[in-house]
């Protein structure tokens, strides 16, 4: 019933800071851990497919496991700082949890995998920070742990699982805090060390293998901005030479180190031998990640092309192969971001054809670079998913329901709108523009007016925001909107061009078309001052017709403060405004009932008009009727009151509260919302209640609905502004452990609540959702969402687990 009822339209989300917790599968999905879930990323399609739900803590590696024939892969490998490895398997189109792999003691850092003699059998190889690598079987029954390599006070940063040349015998490699690159083979189901490699001189953070005619091909990169690749071949039995030594033909060949294996299966015994192939040097800071192009099927045969990518913290990713003539290994390519103030990447994947190569960075963010088909040796920054990389604290819809804004703990407010292209039917969503960029998590944000909110952090401050003119034309670009309309109406008089912030500031300072000017005639005169010299204006204007890359969210797509709002003596925690834009409420943490006063700002001139005392303590969220006339509060207390006026130009009066020893709620009250028809309201609880009180057109006003327990504790609720049949409200309800349940209400039914609907497992959030909007019964401006209008509305939602989440409720199947 549920996937009739719901139907997931958009995941918003980054990868973790972690360095190899993104894979790109022959099939073309992206996998990568966000927050304790692995997302499914169709590159093609531009949108989350799947979010797998099954890690209690962070996800810090994923790997697909390849298959031979570079068929799509039907295997997908995760380890998490629960200390498990989840297996997942592809059934009926999608991907479930397989196997668990239990043993470790400390965070998985690590994983590689690969079939072992059919597809029912995987060797898995997992590193972890309790100093450990360990060899995993795993099969349809069980997943055993063959053995267990104990590294002392030391740690193993990758892990990477190959055949040796010509045999069924796997080799591992290692690489860890030792500087040192560590190989084992298997034999008797044990690890033997065979070698040791030297010559990093700092952490070696990634190891890969790769197969070139008949050799094995081990790269290695380091912490000493340094990338090493070794060769590993089969020896004819002739020796090993010692150091570097001059052959009969005159040629000076690398020193060579040979090790001997058992063969068991065979019963036959192999020599191999290890040699320095080259030394890549090129990046300017730590080499985090080494990934090969992947292989492919040419004619009949496995090819397996020799490049190399390399992402560093010095916020460039290189391709590597070896010149035709000399075969001596260069720089083909070089790709990253100039300038801002983020860190560089974590790690790099290439896709299977070898045209795209994708980068993760420190802040989450994946930056993706498509190989220009048109100019050869070009590449140009792709369309790629975005999101936040820490709690999602609150969001809302702008009034007309056409864009996204949301704020969290990663201190950035970002705008997610959809993307209609000439070329496709259907619309994917993307974050087009990061209005602030602050030095405080954020906490909450409301919505006054079209292009004009107000936020709040972990500052005593409030900040007002307004769009400038290079936002609302590149908006009107990209979801299809008349440019020329946008500008024209109200919301959109003298606009600034841009905004940027200072060096040391906290404020986005306006950025005018005269600035603009100034600054380029600067270039063609002499500077009279260290002032003109160093501009703190990096914005520039920049017109987009697709989502913009991450260093155009972070430089070009704020928005200018307009105006801060003083009056509270602790930190923001919740915001409201009302729908006819004329009111702004604001509460911040309160341990007294002094600091837990109710402030209402005026939307036009910012003046603080009243303060609304009531509660003991933190107020934690607020919400106005949707006619503008009722202020609804609820208070960690465990109590709510609601405050009225006559008109929009009155005060706001108290007309009706619960006290402590009258309140029905027994824990903290999370959330509350109306009804579109300004009648009733909810509250939800920590005590797993959700009551809806009315009518309040009366002065007494009591619960009007039986006592709803959810089942766990209940952080948010939305009501559905428009009914699902006559006299039935519908009601979201967000859970604590990331479920989102619909209910359907009614006064006049004699079982008043009626479960239409939830999330299944993949949809749902893998921690606390934070808050639940719907998308406000405006006009739709579209064709096609005019057609579906009258049988689904959407719903948004932002989670602990780092996404905002919008979801297609279809009212028929209700």
């Amino acid at each position: 019933m549920a996937a009739a009822v719901i139907q997931t339209c958009h995941v918003a989300c980054s990868a973790n800071r972690t360095p190899h917790v993104v894979s790109w599968s022959r099939g073309g999905t992206i996998a990568f851990g966000t927050c304790n879930s692995v997302a499914l990323y169709d590159p093609q399609e531009r949108r989350v497919v799947c979010t797998l739900n099954g890690h209690t803590l962070r996800v810090n590696a994923v790997r697909w496991v390849h298959r031979e024939d570079c068929a799509p892969e039907s295997h997908l490998i995760s380890g998490g700082s629960d200390c498990r490895l989840l297996v997942w398997a592809a059934q009926n189109g999608k991907f479930v949890q397989w196997m668990e792999c239990k043993g470790h003691t400390g965070p998985v850092c690590a994983v590689d995998a690969r079939y072992t003699h059919t597809d029912a059998h995987i060797l898995v190889a997992s590193a972890a920070s309790d100093s450990t690598v360990r060899l995993w079987l795993c099969d349809a029954k069980q997943a055993e742990c063959l053995h267990t390599l104990s590294f002392g006070s030391g740690f193993m940063m990758d892990v990477s699982l190959a055949l040796l040349p010509g045999t069924k015998v796997p080799v591992l490699a290692c690489g860890g805090d030792d500087s040192r690159v560590h190989l084992y083979v298997q034999s008797c189901e044990q690890l033997q060390r065979v070698m040791t490699l030297q010559g990093h001189e700092d952490w070696v953070r990634g190891v890969a293998w790769a197969s070139v005619g008949g050799d094995l091909l081990l790269a290695s990169c380091s912490q000493d901005c340094l990338i090493r690749v070794w060769r590993l071949c089969a020896k004819s039995g002739k020796g090993a030479r010692n150091a570097a030594e001059e052959d009969d033909d005159g040629v000076i060949k690398m020193k060579e180190d040979i090790f001997q294996v058992q063969e068991e299966e065979r019963d036959v015994s192999s020599v191999f031998a290890v040699s320095l192939e080259t030394i890549l040097a090129g990046h300017e800071n730590r080499v985090y990640g080494v990934h090969w192009q992947p292989p492919s099927y040419t004619g009949g045969q496995l090819q397996q092309p020799l490049r190399l990518l390399s992402a560093s913290m010095d916020k460039t990713m290189i391709l590597w192969a070896p010149e035709e003539g000399s075969g001596v290994w260069v720089e083909q390519v070089r790709v990253g971001e100039v300038g801002g103030n983020t860190l560089g990447f974590y790690g790099c994947q290439m896709s299977p054809d070898g045209a795209q190569i994708l980068a993760h960075a420190f802040h989450g963010a994946l930056h993706l670079w498509c190989k220009d088909q048109k100019e050869d040796g070009e590449w140009r920054p792709g369309v790629v998913i975005s999101g936040h990389f820490n709690a999602v604290q609150d969001l809302s819809w702008d009034p007309e329901g056409e864009f996204i804004l949301s704020v969290g703990s990663d201190q950035t407010t970002r705008l997610f709108t959809p993307w209609r292209r000439r070329d496709s039917k259907q619309a994917t969503w993307h974050e087009i523009s990061r209005p602030q960029i602050h030095g405080y998590d954020m906490q909450c944000l409301a919505m006054v007016g079209r292009f004009r909110f107000v936020s709040g952090a972990d500052e005593k401050v409030l900040r007002v925001f307004q769009a400038p003119r290079n936002f609302v034309e590149n908006f009107a670009n990209i979801s299809g909107r008349s440019k020329e309309e946008l500008l024209a109406s109200s919301d959109c008089v003298g606009l600034p061009e841009g905004a940027s912030t200072p060096a040391l500031g906290l404020s986005n300072k306006a950025v005018f078309q005269g600035d603009l000017s100034s600054g380029a005639r600067g270039d063609q005169q002499q500077l009279n001052s260290v002032s003109e010299q160093y501009q703190e204006s990096y914005f520039q204007p920049i017109n987009m017709n697709e989502p913009p890359p991450e260093d155009h969210l972070l430089q070009n797509t704020l928005w200018p403060e307009v105006q801060k709002l003083y009056g509270h003596g602790f930190e923001m925690y919740c915001l409201a405004s009302d729908s006819a834009r004329t009111a702004v409420a604001s509460a911040c943490k309160a341990s007294k009932a002094e600091h837990a006063s109710v402030l209402l700002w005026s939307a036009t001139t910012w003046r603080q008009l009243q303060a609304l005392a009531c509660h003991a303590l933190t107020v934690t969220q607020m919400a106005f009727s949707p006619d503008s006339l009722l202020l609804l509060a609820v208070s960690r207390d465990r109590t709510w009151s609601l405050w009225r006026r006559r008109d929009l130009a009155s005060d706001f009066l108290l007309q009706a509260h619960t006290h402590t020893h009258t309140a029905v709620h027994t824990r903290i009250i999370w959330s509350c919302d109306w009804t579109h028809d300004s009648r009733y309201f909810a509250t939800s609880s920590r005590d797993k209640k959700v009551i809806v009180w009315g009518p309040c057109t009366l002065d007494h006003i009591k619960p009007c609905s039986s006592i709803l327990d959810v089942g766990d504790s209940a952080t948010a609720v939305a009501f559905c502004p428009q009914p699902c049949s006559d006299n039935m409200y519908v009601a979201a309800v967000g859970l604590d452990c990331g479920k989102i349940v619909l209910y359907g209400w009614s006064h006049d039914l004699p079982q008043d609540w009626i479960t239409l609907g939830q999330t299944d497992a993949s949809q749902s959030h893998s921690l606390a959702v934070k808050r639940l909007r719907w998308r406000p019964a405006a006009l739709k401006h579209q064709k096609e969402e005019e057609e579906e209008a009258e049988s689904r509305v959407q719903l948004a939602s932002g989670g602990m687990d780092h996404a905002v989440k919008v979801f297609h409720i279809h009212l028929k199947s209700l």
